[in-house]
């Protein structure tokens, strides 16, 4: 078992983009801090906003925006020697419909630019990725757009439904046994 011991949650900063689906990773991380009675503050040597959980346990935000999220993944991971194998990127998942989750290590990128800025400046594709569906809007040419709005309610209804249960998994998966989150996950009820 290898526990997790860097939650790095993508989004891109400022109030402009909160509200967007492309922050679905910030949403979660920002749950998870708030369920830890933690609060995330702005740590520019990590390039991003910090907090540290569970005792060892470091969550990020990167302020880089999206397409530059390995800087502040990889400065984290270095300072504090977590490997690959011990972070869980949070993202939002264009091949998921909303209200579905799912997790799993490695594999492809999915043409996701944050997740391809910290392959490369990690080495390697082999860390834990939770996988927050949002949709896909249809066009392939329409997706820039479609990440930078805000979803519809109902939408945002499944997307947060999907945050909440996903942190009903956060014990197993801080804990190394992600099989059992997965299973728990990608079970329908």
């Amino acid at each position: 078992m290898i526990e997790i011991r860097l939650v790095a949650g993508l989004g891109n900063p400022g109030n402009e983009y909160s509200k967007t689906r492309h922050n679905a990773g910030f949403w979660w991380v920002d749950a998870l801090a708030a369920t830890e009675g933690s609060a995330l503050r702005m740590d520019p040597r990590m390039h991003g906003s910090t907090a540290r959980i569970q005792g060892d346990i470091w969550l990020i935000e990167p302020q880089t925006f999206m397409n530059a999220s390995g800087r502040a993944v990889s400065a984290l991971s270095r300072f504090y020697r977590i490997p690959p194998g011990q972070i869980l990127v949070v993202h939002d998942e264009l091949d998921l419909e909303p209200g579905v989750v799912r997790l799993k290590l490695g594999g492809g990128l999915g043409g996701h630019n944050g997740l391809k800025d910290i392959a490369a400046h990690l080495g390697t594709q082999d860390f834990w990725r939770l996988r927050l569906g949002i949709g896909h809007p249809g066009e392939k040419r329409n997706v820039s757009d479609y990440v930078l709005k805000a979803p519809q309610k109902e939408e945002e209804s499944l997307i947060l439904d999907a945050i909440s249960r996903s942190l009903e998994t956060w014990p197993l998966i801080a804990a190394g046994k992600q099989q059992a989150a997965m299973l728990k996950l990608h079970t329908k009820p």
